[in-house]
């Protein structure tokens, strides 16, 4: 069977890391910038390894975080709603506003935008849309804060804008999200590293028993991956 090579630029980024080592996080994010080295601007990942078991509803992680620096590429939000909603949120920086309507393009297609934001009045016509929009993790929902009353719109827009994330569990018990660009400073790296961090601990499912944790990395787009010390990184915290 034909393996598949790696290129000259991944070959010397894996020669930059001590395949041995776990590194604190400060030295995992310059090694990870190190490693960035595509003509384009590559986004960095944080990607965990967890204790688990997506299996069980009582262990499944879901959440989100507002990152202090956003993730480096504009948000497109939509919102279903209807009536005054629909001007509270076309005021509040919305893309697409709508109900009906939005309901149909999107049944036809129409997907551009990142994040999806519903009143609970729309949701039982919005429901129809779940076959699309929740295989890609666009589905409004009220655990993430993305079902809100009239009066939340304002904010959960910001919140989109700014740099919200959304963090879950995948069938193999396995986390990955953005924290920034490859352009961001370390220190812009670092606060959002440590505010995905906080969060993700502080959702831990009472059914995870045992070391939640148990390894993590960071990732260029296109580069290796560097690992890092759980225990230094399970002791991020924002203050």
């Amino acid at each position: 069977m034909h393996m598949a090579t790696r290129g000259k630029r991944y070959n010397e980024a894996v020669g930059l890391l001590d395949q041995e080592a776990r590194y604190a996080p400060p030295e995992a994010i310059e090694l990870t910038k190190q490693t960035a080295n595509a003509k384009f601007d590559e986004t960095i990942e944080l990607h965990l390894r967890t204790g688990a078991d997506p299996r069980y509803a009582d262990q499944m992680v879901r959440g989100v975080a507002v990152l202090p620096h956003g993730v480096g590429k504009p948000v497109r939000v939509l919102v279903f709603c209807q009536g005054e909603a629909e001007t509270i949120a076309r005021d509040a920086g919305a893309d697409y506003v709508g109900s009906d309507e939005l309901i149909r393009e999107i049944e036809n297609g129409f997907l551009g935008f990142d994040v999806s934001i519903a009143t609970p009045d729309m949701m039982g016509r919005v429901g129809r849309l779940g076959r699309i929009l929740g295989r890609r993790g666009l589905m409004p929902n009220p655990r993430i804060g993305t079902v809100v009353q009239q009066d939340g719109i304002p904010q959960s827009i910001s919140d989109a804008k700014k740099g919200r994330v959304e963090f879950r569990l995948d069938r193999t018990g396995l986390i990955h999200v953005p924290i920034g660009k490859a352009s961001f400073d370390d220190d812009r790296l670092m606060d959002n590293l440590v505010t995905l961090v906080d969060n993700i601990i502080r959702a831990r499912p009472s059914g995870v028993k045992g070391q939640y944790i148990r390894a993590a990395y960071l990732t260029a787009t296109m580069g290796p991956s560097v690992p890092m010390d759980v225990d230094r990184l399970s002791d991020l915290r924002i203050e």
